[in-house]
C-alpha cells in the first residue's frame, strides 16, 4: 500500500536552545525564522538533537505547543515522542497528535533493550493508540538495538507507520531498506548519507547540519529530485568535513557551538553533555570560515 508522505526533502532536527538551564524561547524564535527563510521542508522538535532526554514532560509539551503556534502552518511539524517507556511514548504521541502535528518521530526503545517481539509490540501499541503518521527512528549506536528487516516488514504493514529515519553507516543496510519502497519511506538519519539515501529512492533527510545550513541541505535534495545529480553530489561533498566535525563529540554539542558562532543561540547544553573541547571549537570555526 502507498503510504502518506509527511515530507520530501530536508527536515531539520531542531536544537532546543538553552540559557541558564532553561529553554531559551527568544533564541528559538530566531532559529525557527531562520529555518523558514531557508525554505526547509519540515522541522523535527524534541528529537535527539533537541535534547529530549533531558526535557521534563512539562518542558516538552510547552516546547511542542510553542513551536506549533510560532510556525503556524508555514512548514511541516514532526514531534519526537519516543521513549523507552511504551505508555509514556503513547502519552507524548497523543499530546502531539492533539496539537495537530504532521507526524511523530519515535525512537527505538533504548536501555531496556526490548526483545524482537517486545520492540515490535512497542511500535504496534503506539500506532494503535494514535492516528498520527509515524516515522520509526533506528539509531543503534545510541539505543543498543537495531531494527531488523523482518521487523520492519511487519511494521510496514501498519497504515500509520509510514517511514524510517535510518541512522546507520551501512550502505548495504540502506539498500535493503529501499526494497520496502512505498510501504516504508526511507529518510537519511546521517547528514553524510543524504546523496546515497536519495539514490536508493529515499525521500529525504532528517538533518542536524541544516540547523545552520538549511538552504544547502535542502538544495541537495531539490537538485537530486530535479535530476541535477552532479550538483547534488557536489553539495554533499562540500559539506562533508563540516558534517564530520558535527559528530566529533556527542550531538548536539558541536552544532550548538557552530550556531553560537553565527549568533543564533548559546552553546549551552544540559549535563551530561558539555560544550566541545577547545580543539574541536577551533576546527569548527575554521570550517565555517571556509564554507563562507
Amino acid at each position: 500500500m502507498k503510504k502518506k508522505i509527511i515530507f520530501e526533502g530536508c527536515a531539520t532536527a531542531l536544537v532546543t536552545p538553552m540559557r541558564c538551564g532553561e529553554i531559551d524561547f527568544s533564541s528559538l524564535d530566531r532559529i525557527i525564522e531562520r529555518q523558514l527563510t531557508g525554505k526547509i521542508s519540515a522541522l523535527v522538535i524534541g528529537g535527539t538533537t533537541g535534547e529530549a532526554a533531558t526535557l521534563s514532560d512539562k518542558e516538552r509539551y510547552r516546547l511542542y505547543s510553542y513551536v506549533k503556534e510560532r510556525v503556524d502552518g508555514r512548514t511541516k511539524l514532526i514531534f519526537g515522542t519516543g521513549t523507552n517507556d511504551t505508555a509514556l511514548a503513547v502519552k507524548h504521541t497523543r499530546f502531539a497528535e492533539k496539537l495537530g502535528c504532521d507526524g511523530a518521530l519515535i525512537v527505538t526503545p533504548y536501555y531496556n533493550k526490548g526483545t524482537y517481539r517486545g520492540v515490535t509490540e512497542h511500535y504496534k501499541k503506539i500506532a494503535a493508540e494514535c492516528d498520527v503518521p509515524i516515522i520509526l527512528y533506528n539509531v543503534p549506536t545510541r539505543t543498543g538495538v537495531n531494527l531488523t528487516i523482518s521487523q520492519l516488514e511487519e511494521l510496514s504493514k501498519i497504515e500509520n507507520i509510514v517511514g524510517i529515519k535510518e541512522a546507520s553507516d551501512s550502505a548495504d543496510r540502506l539498500a535493503e531498506l529501499s526494497k520496502l519502497g512505498d510501504e516504508l519511506y526511507l529518510y537519511a538519519g546521517n547528514d553524510s548519507q543524504i546523496f546515497v539515501t536519495l539514490s536508493l529512492f529515499g525521500k529525504g533527510v532528517i538533518s542536524v547540519v541544516s540547523n545552520i545550513y538549511p538552504e544547502r541541505i535542502e538544495k541537495i535534495c531539490v537538485d537530486f529530485k530535479e535530476g541535477k545529480f552532479k550538483e547534488a553530489l557536489q553539495g554533499q561533498l562540500r559539506l562533508l568535513d563540516f558534517i564530520k566535525l558535527m559528530f566529533r563529540e556527542t550531538n548536539p554539542s558541536p552544532i550548538k557551538y557552530a550556531m553560537s558562532a553565527h549568533g543564533l543561540c548559546d552553546e549551552e547544553v544540559r549535563l551530561p553533555l558539555m560544550p566541545p573541547e577547545a580543539t574541536v571549537k577551533e576546527a569548527i570555526l575554521k570550517e565555517i570560515e571556509k564554507l563562507g
